[in-house]
């Protein structure tokens, strides 16, 4: 059995994306690992999964996976090649589409510049949102300290479908994303884990940011950590609210725009790199691994 798959991109933020609308396979975080190896597999930082819709009112169901085989809520970058490719594929000729995701609904849209802009929904701040459980909660205003390896790092929390920490700094090229990163992801405060994003606020409507992502590592892109540190920076006074900022990653600009008590809204581009054709077995067998489709975490 072959299974077609598309390679895209948005802003550097690698996916693999497969239709299970028009075809069927079984997905195993085994599976998943494999495919995304660069060296034996495809490669990506997110595995994408078109589905059909599971209720009338929405047009698709999506679903994205991590590098690690977890699956993971919300992914900004890959909503917005998730929308470039059902119009592609023909899978939909809707400008506008409702798209289920496992944090809730998301309204796509394409412009006539082939842009695409995602209605993240509102964000959240609250510790349980995110959720943010540590032993003893220190307060700078609306930040927290937190003891990182002995190290006390000041952050904010923020929840846009995933879960997000954001550390101001002077300049992101010399922030210790590696490291720092590293052990916030995994850090006992954080009982889902958490993407870490570092901020440099350039001025009132641009920042750089570089995010270390949970079961990924650090990305050239990530739309949701893009989001989580546009809302917190206007929420603390360090940006415009309600224009579009110039969030800055490493593999290009995000427009984001949000008004407290309304939906965050991220607008960029998606790029398609190529098509290809895997077989699951076979993928299976060159790694002396069995599949099993009756495995408890089957997806």
């Amino acid at each position: 059995m072959l299974i077609e798959f598309t390679k895209m991109h948005g802003l550097g933020n690698d996916f693999m994306v497969i239709d299970l609308v028009t075809q069927r396979m079984t997905l195993t975080p085994e599976l998943i690992r494999l495919l995304a190896d660069r060296r034996i597999g495809v490669g990506f930082d997110q595995l994408l999964i078109v589905e059909p819709p599971s209720r009338p009112d929405i047009d698709f169901k999506y679903r994205i996976f991590n590098a690690d085989g977890s699956e993971v809520s919300q992914c900004g970058n890959g909503a917005r090649c998730f929308a470039s490719f059902v119009q592609a594929r023909k899978l939909s000729f809707k400008q506008r589409l409702r798209v289920e995701t496992s944090s809730g609904i998301i309204i796509l849209s394409t412009n006539r510049y082939g842009w695409v802009q995602v209605d993240m929904g509102k964000p959240k701040f609250e510790p349980d949102q995110i959720p943010f459980t540590p032993k003893t909660i220190t307060k700078v205003g609306r930040a927290y300290r937190l003891d990182v390896d002995g190290i006390p790092v000041q952050l904010y929390v923020a929840n846009i479908g995933n879960p997000h920490a954001i550390i101001k700094v002077d300049d992101v090229l010399d922030a210790d994303v590696d490291r720092l990163g590293k052990l916030i992801e995994s850090h006992e405060a954080f009982p889902e884990r958490v993407n870490v994003n570092f901020v440099q606020v350039i001025n009132q409507r641009h920042v750089r940011i570089r995010v270390y992502e949970r079961g990924v590592g650090e990305t050239q892109a990530c739309g949701t950590g893009a989001c989580a540190s546009v809302a917190t920076g206007i929420r603390e006074g360090w940006l415009d609210e309600g224009v579009d900022i110039r969030a800055q990653l490493y593999g290009g600009s995000l427009a984001i725009r949000w008004q407290d008590g309304y939906s965050l809204i991220m607008t960029g581009p998606t790029a398609f790199v190529y098509e290809g054709v895997f077989s699951p077995d076979g993928l299976a067998a060159s790694a002396g691994i069995k599949l099993d489709p009756n495995a408890d975490d089957v997806y």
